[in-house]
C-alpha cells in the first residue's frame, strides 16, 4: 500500500501543471491511500472480532447447555385418582411437567439422585363449597379448612426401609370460607383456592418425597393445568 502511494506522488510530481494543482494532487492522492489503509485496518480487525464473537457465543451455549443437562429438575401435574386416598396423583408425562438431571417419579414420590440443596415446592388447588344444608352442620363446622403436605423419608433418619417412617417437612393450613345454611342446591356457593408452599432442604441420594391431603378434600381438586402442581430442582 504505501509503494502504491509513493508511486503515484511521484507521477504526481512529474506532471506539467501549475504548482497550487499539483500540492492540490499530491494531497488528494496521499488522503486516498490513507483512507484505503483504514478500510483494509477496518475489515481486518472485524474478520477478526466477529470469529471471537463466533468462538464465545459457542463456548457459552455449550455451558448453558452442559448446566441444563447437570441439574436435575423435576415438575409434576396433579390429577384427582378416586383410588388413592391420602394424595393426588401425580404425572410426570402430561401438560408442562417434565424430568431430568436423575430426578424421577417413582410410586406417586420423588426420588432424590445425589446428596445436595434442592428447593422443594408444591400447590394444591381446591373447589369448595361454602353452602350447608343444615343449621348444625354450619354449627359444629362453621369453617371449611384446607391443608397440604410434603413429608420426606431418609435413609439418615436411621429407620428400617421395610417401615417407610415419614416426617413432616412441608405443612400448611388455611381457611378457605366460613359455611352458610342455604335450602337450595342451585344456588350453591363455590370457593377457590389454592395452598402454596416452598422451602429449600439438604438432601440425600435415596430420599423419597411425597404429599398428603385430607381426604375429604381430594374430590374438590382442580387438576386442570398449571393449578395442582409438585416440583424439585437442584441448586
Amino acid at each position: 500500500m504505501e509503494g502504491e502511494c509513493k508511486v503515484l506522488l511521484d507521477s504526481t510530481a512529474t506532471t506539467e501543471a501549475k504548482p497550487s494543482s499539483k500540492l492540490t494532487t499530491a494531497l488528494l492522492a496521499f488522503t486516498l491511500c490513507l483512507a484505503a489503509a483504514a478500510a483494509a485496518v477496518l475489515v481486518v480487525n472485524r474478520h477478526t472480532k466477529g470469529s471471537g464473537q463466533d468462538e464465545d457465543n459457542f463456548d457459552l451455549h455449550h455451558t448453558l447447555r452442559q448446566i441444563s443437562n447437570v441439574r436435575a429438575a423435576i415438575h409434576l401435574q396433579g390429577e384427582y385418582n378416586p383410588a388413592m386416598t391420602t394424595s393426588v396423583e401425580w404425572k410426570n408425562d402430561v401438560d408442562q411437567s417434565y424430568s431430568q438431571g436423575g430426578l424421577k417419579l417413582d410410586n406417586n414420590e420423588i426420588v432424590i439422585p445425589r446428596n445436595g440443596l434442592y428447593f422443594i415446592y408444591s400447590q394444591a388447588s381446591f373447589r369448595v363449597s361454602c353452602s350447608s344444608s343444615g343449621i348444625d352442620d354450619t354449627t359444629s363446622k362453621p369453617v371449611v379448612h384446607l391443608s397440604h403436605t410434603v413429608k420426606r423419608w431418609s435413609s439418615t433418619y436411621g429407620n428400617d426401609d421395610a417401615k417407610r417412617s415419614y416426617e413432616t417437612i412441608l405443612h400448611s393450613v388455611r381457611s378457605a370460607c366460613q359455611k352458610t345454611p342455604s335450602n337450595d342446591p342451585d344456588q350453591e356457593e363455590n370457593w377457590f383456592s389454592a395452598v402454596y408452599m416452598g422451602a429449600v432442604f439438604n438432601l440425600s441420594e435415596g430420599d423419597r418425597l411425597k404429599t398428603v391431603m385430607e381426604k375429604k378434600m381430594l374430590p374438590f381438586l382442580e387438576d386442570e393445568q398449571g393449578k395442582t402442581f409438585f416440583g424439585v430442582f437442584e441448586l
